[in-house]
């Protein structure tokens, strides 16, 4: 045998010997391994899963149907719109009608929640859905008509209830990324995101927006009383309200200042 032929023959067994398919030398990778979720990419969910708690849905039996909401009162605001062209909404009607919302639990011990006002006013009942499905009845605490805010308790309070944080309204800028979290048209609890678009400190002219935050994140019928926070899960907004032909959502969403709730909840 010549020497070529041996060295040629030990690579050819070495390469066998080193030589183990892939179904034997490693298991097949999991989604988690292909996929890791939270690591590789940004995500909100941690955010989220802990927030999202003490978000919860309201379904209210009302007296009769809504007169013209407050929002749409205010004075600042209605002129915004009449620069804009645009109406404003009157939602008529009489008799039994029923209406869905947001709400978010402020004060877990006691059950406290707050709302928009526009949500439960002339409500018969009010019954909060939390997460888990669990539904309890709620009672009026107070209001303040002219922030369009409301304070609701469930009875009896439910244990395991979570509660958010307040954040400072008044640090905001334009500019800064917020969430918004609601029941949109009854569908259950939705998040979306975007940027706070513009500030009620607008100077110069009649075009200020009032005291209200204007946001880009959807809000749509139903979010109403839902928490607009920001990255570290505070609130920084109650959503209000939204401007769009035939109530469809065009990224010009409002939401009150938390600051201006908390005083209207300190009132209450």
């Amino acid at each position: 045998m010549s020497y070529a032929r041996l060295t040629a023959g030990l690579l050819t067994v070495l390469l066998l010997a080193a030589y183990t398919p892939a179904s034997q030398s490693r298991t097949t990778p999991s989604s988690e391994d292909t996929f890791p979720l939270g690591r590789g990419y940004p995500t909100l969910a941690p955010l989220l899963r802990r927030i999202t708690p003490a978000v919860v849905d309201i379904s209210v039996e009302s007296k009769t149907g809504y007169e013209q909401r407050p929002f749409f009162r205010d004075l600042k605001f209605r002129r915004f719109l009449e620069q804009l062209d645009l109406p404003f909404p009157d939602l008529p009607g009489a008799g039994r009608q029923y209406n869905v919302g947001s709400r978010f639990i402020v004060d877990a011990m006691h059950g406290y929640g707050l709302t928009n006002r526009h949500v439960i006013e002339k409500a018969r009942s009010i019954k909060i859905i939390l997460k888990d499905g669990r539904s309890h009845r709620a009672r009026l605490i107070g209001s303040e008509s002219r922030a369009d805010i409301a304070m609701l308790q469930m009875v009896p309070t439910p244990s395991g209830l979570e509660a958010l944080r307040f954040g400072d309204s008044d640090r905001l800028e334009v500019g800064d990324f917020v969430l918004a979290v609601g029941n949109p048209f009854g569908i259950g609890q939705t998040v979306t995101s975007g940027i706070v678009s513009a500030l009620g400190h607008h100077k110069g002219g009649d075009r200020g927006i009032g005291d209200f935050i204007q946001t880009d994140a959807s809000i749509n019928l139903g979010s109403s009383g839902g928490p607009l926070v920001d990255m570290e899960g505070r609130v920084v907004g109650i959503n209000t309200a939204l401007i769009g032909p035939g109530g469809s959502n065009v990224g010009i969403g409002f939401a009150t200042p938390v600051n201006r709730a908390r005083t209207a909840m300190d009132r209450s």
